[in-house]
C-alpha cells in the first residue's frame, strides 16, 4: 500500500502589530532619514520641524508599550541577558519569533533610546550661530554645551549607525534565515502553523482611537516644547 507523505499545516495569519505601532514605525523611519538629510544639508528650519514630530513619535512609542496591543508592550519583548544567549545559541520556543526576538528587542531598545537622547540633546543645543534648543536656557551651560557637542559629534554618528545596523539586520534575516521581517510591518500579520497557541494582538477601532489619542496628546506636549524658546 503506497504511504503519501502529510500534508504541510496550512499556516494561518494572526495579527501581530497593531495599526498604530505601524504607523508609528514608518513615521519614525521617515523622520530619521529628514533629520540626517537636513543636518547635513543645513535645512534647520525643517530639521526642527521633524525633531518636534520625533519627539512626539518617541513620546507616544513610551506610552504605547503599556497600554498598545499586546506584541507591542515592553513586557511582551524585552528579554534579559540569558534569553538573549539562549536566543543567540537556538535554544529558544516559537514565541520568541512572533514579536520582536531577543535580539531585536535590544535593537528597539538601543534605537529608541538613542533617539530619545539625541532629541534632548537638540532641544538643549545652542551653536551661538544658527540655532537654539527651545530648552537652551533652562539648563546649566555645561548641560548645553555638552548636549551641542554629542547632538552634532558622536549622536549623530550613533543613530546613523544604529539605522545602518537595523536595515543590515534586515537583509541578514531575509537572506540568511528567510525571514521576511518588513512585510508584517506593513500588514500588521505574521504566518503561523499553529495560531491557536498564540496570543494576537487587539487591532479594533478602540485600540485605533486610543493610539490617535494618545499620539494627539504627545503631539501638544511636544508643540507645547517648541513654545519653550526665548
Amino acid at each position: 500500500m503506497a504511504v503519501h507523505p502529510a500534508s504541510p499545516v496550512p499556516a494561518s495569519r494572526i495579527r501581530v502589530w497593531d495599526l498604530p505601532t505601524r504607523l508609528f514605525h514608518w513615521a519614525l523611519a521617515a523622520c530619521v532619514v529628514g533629520l540626517i538629510v537636513t543636518a547635513k544639508t543645513g535645512a534647520m528650519d525643517w530639521h526642527f520641524r521633524l525633531g518636534y514630530t520625533t519627539l512626539a513619535l518617541l513620546l507616544f512609542r513610551v506610552v504605547w508599550g503599556f497600554v498598545g496591543g499586546y506584541w507591542s508592550r515592553f513586557a511582551s519583548f524585552l528579554r534579559g541577558p540569558v534569553a538573549v544567549m539562549a536566543y543567540v545559541r537556538g535554544r529558544t520556543g516559537a514565541h520568541e519569533h512572533i514579536g520582536h526576538n531577543p535580539l531585536g528587542s535590544l535593537s528597539v531598545l538601543g534605537m529608541l533610546l538613542a533617539l530619545l537622547l539625541q532629541v534632548a540633546t537638540g532641544l538643549m543645543s545652542d551653536d551661538a550661530i544658527s540655532f537654539t534648543g527651545p530648552l537652551a536656557s533652562r539648563v546649566p551651560g555645561a548641560w548645553s554645551s555638552w548636549a551641542t557637542d554629542w547632538h552634532k559629534d558622536a549622536g549623530q554618528w550613533l543613530v546613523i549607525a544604529l539605522v545602518v545596523l537595523h536595515v543590515l539586520a534586515l537583509v541578514f534575516y531575509a537572506v540568511a534565515k528567510r525571514e521576511r521581517l518588513v512585510p508584517a510591518m506593513v500588514t500588521g500579520d505574521k504566518a503561523l502553523a499553529a495560531p491557536q497557541a498564540v496570543r494576537q494582538s487587539r487591532d479594533d477601532l478602540r485600540v485605533r482611537l486610543l493610539g490617535l489619542v494618545v499620539f494627539g496628546l504627545c503631539a501638544a506636549l511636544a508643540l507645547w516644547v517648541s513654545t519653550l524658546q526665548g
